[in-house]
């Protein structure tokens, strides 16, 4: 009996410390992902470790310590995160780096610019920030901004980001 009531005590014990260890083995790799480049229609291009393009924000200032993109900014534009100031990078001749986001998160940046992926892109190689407002753009691996593809956008939004009821129709320009 005594067998059986430390069998049930242990048990639960024994499997959150499994799944503690699966959660922080994800993790780590997350982390440890960086960012690198990749081929789209848009040519190579820096995305984050899972593939998924990057982009900057014309409202960002070079240098400055700090992102913009803030509040609701951040539903549509979360910043791509290191674990680290040194974030692993592959194949990008820009210079890389990280700042603190209001959060105290590591906000990854290329040429003293904070990149981000984009909430609608949803699968690896999707470009669909690409030139959202005419303030997004995806960039090369030297860190510039590609500008291949104009925006409509309702002149009723002032913000960086689109809402639910906003309609977007792109024009492409190759």
């Amino acid at each position: 009996m005594n067998k059986r009531i430390i069998g049930l005590v242990l048990a639960p014990l024994l499997l959150a410390s499994l799944l503690a260890g699966v959660a922080s083995a994800g993790a780590a790799s997350a982390a440890s992902i960086g960012i690198k480049v990749a081929s789209t229609k848009f040519g190579k291009i820096v995305v984050n470790g899972r593939g998924m393009s990057a982009y900057f924000y014309d409202l960002d200032k070079a240098n400055s310590g700090k992102s913009v993109c803030s509040g609701v900014c951040l539903t549509y534009w979360p910043p791509i995160l290191s674990a680290t100031s040194k974030p692993t990078a592959s194949g990008i001749s820009g210079r890389i780096s990280t700042i603190a986001t209001s959060t105290g998160k590591r906000q990854i940046t290329i040429n003293g610019r904070p990149i981000y992926t984009y909430a609608l892109d949803k699968a690896p190689g999707d470009v669909n920030g690409q030139g959202v407002q005419g303030i997004w753009h995806v960039l090369s691996a030297a860190g510039r901004e590609i500008k291949g593809a104009s925006l409509v956008t309702p002149s009723h939004s002032p913000l960086a980001t689109p809402s639910a009821s906003s309609t977007y129709v792109y024009k492409r320009s190759y």
